[in-house]
């Protein structure tokens, strides 16, 4: 449910030092509409934060679910921050722009965002984007541990064909001997075969 997630928004500097900017007042009253419309959906909106070096820090503080990114001609520098205070602990990233330039669409999502919205801070739009955000984070979440769990099966298996190699090798065993002994060995000492197999290698290397 997204009702229970925990949003930090992140927005850029809202303070306004020429009352006559108009670009300035649009933005900040923008930004007060997102939090508002948050708000009103019943959204645990836990902090707003500013895109500055402290970023990292404080998400690591609050380890919110999700973060929203409210930005316009900043949106890059500000979307860098937040990929950078993300590096280590993923989260999804919404980011919320009136700024019609698409041309560093293609960077934000490469970089992370789940959802790069123009123009669409209607109340009513704020959770169907939410909930699409989530599930497709959620997606690619369960794509990379797929995609890291099939490298570690590979680097396993190539792991265990080297000490199998050297076992046939230097004892003279067939493959399935030493396959066996591997195995025997793994189960005798509550071990992985792989593992079992690496510090076969790591000895062998020891011993030249």
């Amino acid at each position: 449910m997204t009702d229970a997630l925990r949003i930090v928004v992140v927005v850029p500097d809202l303070a306004i030092a020429d009352p006559d900017d108009e670009h300035a007042a649009t933005q900040a009253e923008r930004s007060r509409a997102l939090r508002i419309g948050l708000l009103e959906n019943n959204f645990n909106l836990i902090a707003t934060l500013p895109a500055d070096v402290f970023l990292s820090e404080r998400l690591a503080q609050l380890q919110p679910d999700l973060i929203i990114v409210d930005a316009e001609s900043e949106a890059r520098d500000a979307l860098e921050h937040v990929v950078m205070a993300t590096r280590d602990a993923r989260r999804p990233i919404v980011m919320f722009t009136n700024d019609e330039d698409t041309t560093h669409v293609k960077d934000a999502v490469a970089a992370g965002v789940s959802a790069y919205i123009v123009a669409g801070l209607a109340p009513q739009r704020i959770r169907p984007i939410l909930d699409v955000a989530m599930a497709r984070f959620q997606h690619e979440q369960a794509l990379r541990t797929e995609l890291a769990d099939a490298r570690t099966e590979l680097k396993d298996r190539k792991t265990i064909d080297r000490a199998k190699g050297l076992l046939m090798q230097r004892q003279g065993l067939s493959e399935q001997a030493a396959y066996e002994k591997l195995r025997k060995t793994a189960m005798d000492k509550g071990l992985k075969l792989a593992d079992v197999a690496q510090r076969m290698l790591d000895v062998m290397d020891l011993l030249g």
